[in-house]
């Protein structure tokens, strides 16, 4: 079975999500943002999700997880939850 690791930044609205992409890009840290910016749990982590298999996110995260390429930043992704940035750091079949 498909395993991933990733990990994310959650915000409330796609401007914010657009606006922390473009500091990545520029170089800014993707984990230092999570850990100002996320308002996932997972943000004092610096966004780190762990490891998980398809179906146990929701569709459109595991669309991009499990289809995206390795350590490039995804996003925004719109979910129930808010709007994500992905980055896949690791995945196996």
């Amino acid at each position: 079975m498909s395993k991933a690791s990733a990990r994310h930044i959650l915000v409330s609205t796609e401007e914010q999500c657009a606006d922390l992409k473009k500091q990545i890009e520029d170089g800014a840290d993707f984990a230092e943002l999570a850990k100002e910016h996320s308002s996932c749990p997972s943000g004092q982590q610096g966004g780190d999700l762990g490891e998980f298999g398809p179906g146990q996110m929701v569709k459109e995260f595991d669309e991009v997880v499990f289809s995206a390429d390795l350590n490039t930043v995804q996003g925004p992704v719109q979910t129930q939850f808010g709007y994500h940035l992905l980055e896949v750091t690791e995945r196996s079949e």
